[in-house]
């Protein structure tokens, strides 16, 4: 059939660089998974490179016509083919608690939610990695200190280590998209358990950073902490200003001023 067109209500810009697909594809270490999933193959330019690999790999698409392109040019995927919405299903309907990878040049429009969503699987996700927007990507890996440090940066790197690998130019997507890409892997942390309230840290960090110009004082005031708690120095700080670590210590604090 001939090639899918890219629709702009899905955010699709494919990649015609078959060379940066080769390179989004190889920064995957196979380690600890036997399984991979690609969100968003589009006309399959980095599912190629994926089934040379010796693992078992998946797709998910939500554009019918790119389903339809998969099935007919890629034999190895019959079977393989999840014609979902990633961020509504049950992506253990396919797993069933094993653990695999996650990987995709994903749609700039959704690729936050991505994000968000793999986080609640972060159990079965021991590697994570793919083109985003530039911005979103340096978001991520972002450290303490900066305007662009926020709360995707603050919970994707309380379970995994972030690395920021390489830009991608706007010229080599058909359509080019109007802003640079960067692509990134993420690493789950051997002990990627929080030794505090993962909901409570979550509350935490998404409430900080709502008032993210006022110190943690002002901007956790609808967590009804204690004086005493309140006079600690962490509140004089505003949330940028503390590291992952930082925001783990306070929730113990908070949590344990609330016993």
């Amino acid at each position: 059939m001939e090639k899918v067109k890219a629709k702009k209500h899905l955010g699709q810009h494919f990649l015609k660089d078959e060379s940066i697909a080769k390179d989004i594809a190889d920064t995957l270490n196979l380690e600890g998974y036997q399984d991979v999933l690609e969100i968003g193959p589009g006309m399959g330019v980095l599912t190629k490179y994926l089934l040379d690999k010796p693992i078992n790999t998946y797709v998910i698409e939500i554009d019918t016509e790119s389903v339809t392109y998969l099935d007919e040019n890629y034999p190895k995927l019959h079977g393989k083919i999840i014609s979902k919405d990633f961020l509504k299903y049950n992506i253990n309907e396919i797993f069933e608690g094993k653990q695999f990878a996650i990987i995709g040049n994903f749609p700039y429009n959704i690729s936050t939610q991505i994000v968000f969503r793999a986080l609640e699987y972060r159990s079965q996700i021991p590697e994570f990695a793919g083109m985003f927007q530039k911005e979103v990507a340096e978001r991520i890996c972002e450290k303490k200190g900066t305007k662009a440090y926020g709360i995707l940066s603050v919970l994707v790197q309380a379970f995994y280590d972030a690395e920021y690998l390489f830009t991608v130019s706007e010229d080599v997507f058909i359509p080019p998209p109007k802003v640079k890409s960067g692509v990134l892997r993420l690493r789950r942390k051997e002990n990627f358990t929080l030794p505090c309230s993962e909901k409570l840290f979550f509350t935490v960090v998404k409430t900080g950073f709502q008032q993210r110009r006022k110190t943690l004082r002002n901007s956790l005031k609808t967590l009804n902490l204690s004086d005493n708690l309140r006079e600690d120095t962490i509140f004089d700080l505003r949330p940028e200003q503390l590291s992952v670590e930082d925001f783990i210590e306070l929730t113990k604090k908070i949590e344990a001023d609330a016993v």
